[in-house]
């Protein structure tokens, strides 16, 4: 995984307008394996070749959710990072991520309400300069204050 950032906390003090984090990872068919035992998700388009030849993806898919998951852990690595509580999150995948695909996740900051220690990120996933999920989130950043 290759991070822009070192991983840790950003307080709701030190964060600004147009702050971006994020995460690069390759999806491999382990991560996809993984993914379903934990999940418990094991829908034959993620782990089966033969039976996902035969849908509209032609082709083996990643798991929706585990994509979704490296915005997550943009989230609470990197901005805000460590302490962050999450809110709320929108999603709308837009295309399918495949075993081997490198995804790029990124957030940034589009709204800061500081006595609330509220922070609306845009999220979005990006594989070959293609979005292939965007949303947005609404945090609880940590604060020096407080915490």
């Amino acid at each position: 995984m290759l991070d822009n950032m070192p991983r840790g906390t950003i307080c709701i003090e030190d964060i600004e307008m147009g702050m971006v984090r994020y995460l690069r990872k390759v999806i491999t068919d382990e991560d996809i394996e993984k993914f379903a035992q934990v999940s418990t998700d094991r829908n034959p388009v993620h782990l089966d070749d033969e039976y996902a030849q035969d849908t509209i993806f032609e082709g083996r898919i990643a798991h929706g959710m585990l994509t979704a998951g490296l915005i997550s852990a943009v989230i609470g690595e990197q901005l805000p990072g460590h302490g962050t509580i999450y809110m709320s999150q929108s999603l709308k995948f837009l295309a399918p991520v495949r075993p081997g695909d490198l995804v790029l996740a990124e957030v940034e900051v589009t709204d800061i309400v500081i006595d609330k220690r509220r922070v609306k990120l845009d999220c979005r996933c990006i594989v070959n300069g293609k979005k292939v999920l965007v949303g947005e989130a609404m945090v609880m950043a940590p604060s020096r204050k407080f915490d």
